[in-house]
């Protein structure tokens, strides 16, 4: 019996345990990717994968997606930068505009992507629309708006820069000399979500309604309500994801955020978050970013070949769909 268990353990890890020896093998390869300047740099970058897994995570619990995640990060990223340059800058995106309190942009980009969040929900839980079907057309809207947003005169779709040091901050700033701030905001947010999903009526709802929505309905639970908070709160992470991009790399395009949810979701299913809703955990969510940005960080690192990077990541979330699959069957 004892034997059985070990084996079924090594069948449902078997992704995470070759993932891993993945990381030892580029260990192995370039001793140098231990040095603190790449630990914190893929800190840094996990930190905005990881505010966008925890936001995707959120639909996937109730067994719904949201394919216009992506999208939204890049939506968040013009229009918080596109409000937060310096009064002095050549190049405005809006001309004239005075310097707003940093406080500003971050409220109306995070109210927008709320907004685009209760539609996806709307669609999803009163319409009936396949969380998948509907995203994706919503994927497609947002990527439209935000395309005729930044390529408005004068910007004619020109790389956004001059973002003030009051946003930037976040990520210039060193705690300890090494860890910036975006890393303690994605460290917050993990634990604010962990104490919805465990320790609030609301996170338990979630549970009940992605394990089964009628016997939920049943139990006197507002499904409908329970989804539109879902993508509300996901739109609302990815959101603040799109500001912490802007904050790290200083700048914004309409490019920014593309496919960042297909990582988001593979990084959740990598860690054990199921597809079929009602299943999983934070710190599952929190071990896939980590794990899928070591080995993206690592391949390049150690020069693999682009393409070939694409083709393991394929491999690595056709895996992890396919283990899901199985073990939820």
């Amino acid at each position: 019996m004892k034997t059985v268990k070990i084996k079924q353990l090594l069948i449902d890890k078997a992704l995470l345990i070759v993932l891993f020896f993945m990381i030892i093998g580029i260990i192995i390869i370039e001793p140098s990717f231990l040095q603190l300047r790449v630990l914190t740099d893929i800190m840094t970058q996990s930190a905005v994968k990881m505010i966008c897994a925890l936001g995707l995570m959120f639909p996937l619990l109730i067994g719904g997606t949201d394919l216009a995640g992506g999208r939204q990060v890049g939506l968040a990223a013009v229009l918080v930068a596109s409000l937060s340059q310096m009064g002095s800058y050549s190049n405005k995106f809006w001309t004239g505009l005075p310097e707003l309190p940093i406080i500003v942009p971050i409220v109306i980009t995070i109210a927008v992507t709320a907004v685009i969040g209760a539609v996806n929900g709307f669609m999803v839980a009163k319409l009936k629309m396949a969380p998948f079907i509907a995203t994706f057309g919503m994927s497609t809207i947002v990527y439209g708006i935000n395309c005729l947003y930044f390529a408005k005169k004068p910007n004619n779709s020109q790389p956004i820069g001059g973002i003030r040091d009051e946003l930037r901050f976040l990520s210039s700033f060193k705690l300890f000399g090494h860890v910036n701030l975006l890393v303690l905001m994605a460290v917050t947010v993990v634990i604010l979500a962990w104490f919805v999903l465990n320790k609030t009526v609301f996170g338990k709802n979630i549970y009940i309604v992605g394990g089964n929505p009628e016997a939920a309905r049943v139990s006197g639970i507002n499904v409908h309500s329970i989804t539109i908070a879902v993508f509300v709160i996901e739109s609302c992470l990815v959101g603040l994801a799109g500001i912490m991009e802007v904050a790290r790399t200083g700048g914004a395009n309409s490019s920014y955020g593309t496919a960042y949810e297909f990582d988001a979701i593979s990084s959740c299913v990598v860690g054990g978050v199921s597809l079929s809703g009602g299943i999983g955990k934070v710190s599952g969510a929190v071990i896939g970013v980590i794990i899928f940005t070591f080995i993206s960080y690592g391949l390049a690192f150690i020069g693999v070949n682009s393409n070939w990077q694409l083709i393991i990541k394929g491999i690595i979330i056709c895996s992890a769909v396919a283990l899901d699959m199985r073990k939820n069957a």
